[in-house]
C-alpha cells in the first residue's frame, strides 16, 4: 500500500509550530534534548521534571535551605541548552521550578548573565504551592477529601503535612509568552500545560475553544514523557536495533489543531502509529474524560495514522469545558521504612528463600517490633507479580534474592529491621551470601490526592530580564 500524503490539503498554507519534549522526569537524559535543539528545527521545547510526590522531596530541600527546592537538573540543563536555544530562537518552558520557582528563575537569570545573553526575558509562574495556606483553607471549612480512600477531610494528617501543590493550567505561561519570555519557569503545572501554552500563544486560540484546548492537552500528553512515544516503555522493544540511541519526540502542530508526531532523523528509536497509541493510553482512566486544568479531552474521536517513516498524524480532537475543581496533591509524613536484602543460592534456592522469610517474621514477632506493614520479595520469582507470579520449578532456580521491607512509626524499629536481615549471613541456610550494606532508614512520605475549588488557587506571573 502507498503511504498517506504527509501533509493533507486541509493543512496547506496553515501556520505551524514545532514543539520538542526535552525531559520526562527528574533525572531524564540530557543528550537527546541537545539533539532536539540541534536537529529538530524547533520553535519551543518543554521540560517536565515533576512526579506526584516530587514536590514533597523538594519542599524538604527548601525547608533546609530557602534557596533550594527547585529541580537540581535545572542548572545543567539550562547551562547546556540555553545558549543553543537562544542561537536558534527556541523558547524554553519548564516546571523545574518545583517547590521554589522564584529561586529557579533566579538561577536561570544567573546562567543567562554568565552566558552573556543580554535582553533575555524570564517568566516565573507562582501560585501552585498552597502549603502555607492549607491550615487557613481547612479552618474555612473547605473539605479536602482523599480521592483514593474516601476520607472526608485532612484532620488525621494535618500536623504531618510537608507539601501541598495544585496542578495549575497554562494561563500564566501564555501570559509570559505574550510578554516576550524566552524562558518560562513554573512549579506544579499540568505536564501538558508546557505545550498548550505555545499553541494558544502562537495560534491565538481562545481558552474556551474546548476542541482546540483538547488538541493541546492530547498532543502534550503524547509527547510529554519523551521516549514514551519513540519506543521507550514499548511492546515493540525487540524491534529497536540500537537501544542506546535514545530519541525525544517533536509535535509539529498546525493552527487547526492537527499534529504530526515525529523526531529528528539523526536520532535513534522510532515513531509509529502504535508507539503513539501506546503512550496515548498511558495514565488514562476514562478516555472520554481526560481531566486537565485547562479543559477536558475526549480521546475517543482521534484518528492516528502513520504518514511517513517516523511521522504519525493525529487529528479529530474533541473537548469539554474545564473542570471547576483542580487536583491538589498533599504530601504527609507516614512513618519509616527499614529494608535490606540477602541472596541464597542453588540447590533449593526457593526453599532457602522461604526459610529466610520465616526466620525474619519470627524474629520480628519475638522482639515485639511495632510494624504496620511488611513486604518480603523473592527477587527473580515474585517481586513484580506478587501472588500472581508463575513460580518456576525450584530446581531451575540458580539463585534468589530475598528483600524485606517494613513500614513502622519508629526510625529505631526501622533500623533494627535492617540489622536482623544481616544476621542471615551466619544464621541462615548454607549458601546465604551477598549481604549488601543496607540503606539507612528513610521516612515515608505518603500522598493525599484531593480536589480544591479553582478560585482558591490564584496564580501570578513574575517577569525578569537579564
Amino acid at each position: 500500500m502507498g503511504s498517506i500524503p504527509r501533509q493533507p490539503s486541509a493543512q496547506q498554507g496553515m501556520k505551524k509550530i514545532r514543539l520538542g519534549a526535552g525531559s520526562a522526569s527528574w533525572g531524564d537524559m540530557l543528550d537527546p534534548a541537545v539533539d532536539l535543539v540541534k536537529y529538530g528545527n524547533l520553535d519551543y521545547i518543554g521540560f517536565d521534571h515533576l512526579a506526584e510526590l516530587t514536590l514533597s522531596i523538594l519542599q524538604r530541600m527548601k525547608a533546609k535551605d530557602p534557596k533550594r527546592g527547585y529541580i537540581p537538573d535545572l542548572i545543567p540543563w539550562t547551562q547546556t541548552l540555553l545558549p543553543l536555544c537562544q542561537a536558534k530562537g527556541i523558547k524554553m518552558l519548564t516546571n523545574a521550578g518545583g517547590a521554589n520557582p522564584e529561586q529557579g528563575g533566579e538561577e536561570v537569570l544567573k546562567i543567562a548573565k554568565a552566558a552573556n545573553l543580554p535582553g533575555l526575558k524570564i517568566g516565573v509562574v507562582v501560585g501552585d504551592d498552597i502549603f502555607n495556606r492549607i491550615q487557613d483553607i481547612h479552618k474555612r471549612g473547605i473539605k479536602l477529601a482523599n480521592m483514593d480512600t474516601g476520607e472526608e477531610d485532612i484532620d488525621r494528617i494535618m500536623d504531618r503535612i510537608v507539601a501541598a501543590n495544585v496542578y495549575i493550567g497554562s494561563e500564566r505561561l501564555v501570559e509570559a509568552l505574550g510578554k516576550g519570555a524566552d524562558v518560562v519557569v513554573t512549579g506544579r503545572c499540568t505536564d501538558n500545560a508546557l505545550y498548550i501554552a505555545p499553541m494558544v500563544h502562537e495560534f491565538g486560540w481562545a481558552m474556551d475553544d474546548w476542541d482546540k484546548i483538547a488538541a493541546g492537552i492530547t498532543i502534550g500528553h503524547i509527547i510529554e514523557c519523551t521516549t514514551g512515544c519513540t519506543g521507550g516503555m514499548s511492546n515493540f522493544w525487540k524491534d529497536i536495533k540500537e537501544p542506546w540511541r535514545a530519541a525525544f519526540p517533536i509535535a509539529e502542530v498546525y493552527e487547526n489543531g492537527d499534529a504530526i508526531i515525529t523526531k529528528p532523523k539523526e536520532t535513534g528509536r522510532f515513531i509509529t502509529e502504535w508507539t503513539v497509541k501506546e503512550h496515548l493510553v498511558y495514565e488514562i482512566h476514562d478516555p472520554r474524560n481526560y481531566l486537565m486544568a485547562d479543559g477536558i479531552a475526549d480521546l475517543t474521536h482521534l484518528s492516528i495514522k502513520e504518514v511517513a517513516k517516523d511521522e504519525v498524524r493525529v487529528t479529530g480532537f474533541k473537548g469539554k469545558p474545564k473542570p471547576k475543581m483542580l487536583k491538589l496533591c498533599i504530601g504527609y509524613e507516614d512513618g519509616w521504612i527499614g529494608e535490606s536484602e540477602i541472596s541464597v543460592s542453588w540447590p533449593d534456592a526457593l526453599e532457602k528463600a522461604k526459610f529466610c522469610e520465616s526466620f525474619l517474621r519470627g524474629r520480628f514477632k519475638e522482639k515485639n517490633l511495632e510494624i504496620q506493614e511488611i513486604r518480603v520479595d523473592y527477587i527473580g520469582v515474585n517481586s513484580l507479580h506478587g501472588p500472581l507470579a508463575t513460580v518456576p520449578h525450584p530446581s531451575e532456580l540458580n539463585e534468589v534474592r530475598v528483600r524485606v521491607a517494613v513500614r513502622t512509626s519508629s526510625k529505631e524499629v526501622a533500623n533494627l529491621v535492617r540489622r536482623e536481615v544481616t544476621h542471615l549471613w551466619t544464621h541462615g541456610p548454607v549458601g546465604s551470601t551477598a549481604v549488601i550494606s543496607p540503606p539507612p532508614p528513610r521516612q515515608v512520605i505518603s500522598l493525599w490526592p484531593t480536589l480544591i475549588p479553582r478560585e482558591e488557587v490564584p496564580t501570578r506571573l513574575i517577569m525578569r530580564e537579564v
